[in-house]
C-alpha cells in the first residue's frame, strides 16, 4: 500500500472515531512536520508547539479534507502556514540548519580541505543573511527534496514561480558564501 493510501485508510478510521488511527497518523508525520516547522522557525520549542497546533488543526479539518491532493501536501501546508504565521509574529532569526550539503546546491568543495562541519558553519552564516522566503525555498527543494508541484501545494506559490524563486535563492546563497569566504581569506592575509 502506498504512503498516501495508508494515510487515507487511517483518515477513514479516524473519522469513525478510532483514536489509535489518529496516534498512528501522528507517528507517521510528526518527525517530518517538526522538521518543516524547525527549518522555518529555527527554534525547537516553537517548532514543537507549531507541530502540535498543526496536528490539532488538521484533526479538526479532516472532515473537510477533499482527497484531491495527497494528505502530506495538505498537512504540510498547514504546518508551513502555521510556522510562517508564528515567524511573522515573532520575527525570529533562523538557527542552524543541520545536515546541509553543498552538493545539493550544485556547489563543489573548494579543494582547500574544508570539512563538512566547517561547510555547514559557512552555509548557516550565509543562510542567516538571506530573506526567510529564500531559506524556505532552499529548505523545501534541496533539503526536503520536494518537487515543484509539492512546493506549490505547500506554499501556494505556482510551480514556475517557485522554480524562479529557488534559482534566485540559490544564486543569493552562492553570493553570500563567496562574500563570506572572501572576507575570511582577507582576514587571514
Amino acid at each position: 500500500m502506498h504512503d498516501n493510501q495508508k494515510d487515507l485508510a487511517l483518515i477513514d478510521r479516524i473519522l469513525t472515531g478510532d483514536q489509535f488511527a489518529y496516534r498512528a497518523l501522528i507517528n507517521r508525520h510528526k518527525e517530518y512536520a517538526f522538521t518543516v516547522a524547525y527549518r522555518i522557525l529555527g527554534s525547537r520549542e516553537d517548532a514543537e508547539e507549531i507541530t502540535q497546533d498543526a496536528f490539532m488543526s488538521a484533526f479538526r479539518a479532516l472532515p473537510q479534507f477533499n482527497r484531491e491532493s495527497k494528505f502530506t501536501t495538505w498537512f504540510y501546508r498547514i504546518v508551513f502556514n502555521a510556522a510562517l504565521g508564528n515567524k511573522r509574529k515573532n520575527k525570529m532569526a533562523t538557527e542552524q540548519i543541520e545536515d546541509f550539503k553543498l552538493s545539493k546546491l550544485g556547489m563543489s568543495d573548494s579543494g582547500e580541505g574544508m570539512k563538512q562541519k566547517e561547510q555547514q558553519v559557512y552555509i548557516q552564516k550565509a543562510l542567516n543573511k538571506l530573506p526567510p522566503d529564500d531559506v524556505t525555498m532552499i529548505t523545501l527543494f534541496y533539503l526536503k527534496e520536494f518537487s515543484l508541484e509539492e512546493i506549490e501545494g505547500i506554499t501556494g506559490i505556482a510551480a514556475n514561480t517557485a522554480k524562479v524563486k529557488i534559482f534566485r535563492a540559490r544564486k543569493r546563497l552562492a553570493e553570500e558564501l563567496n562574500q563570506l569566504l572572501k572576507n575570511e581569506a582577507h582576514s587571514l592575509l
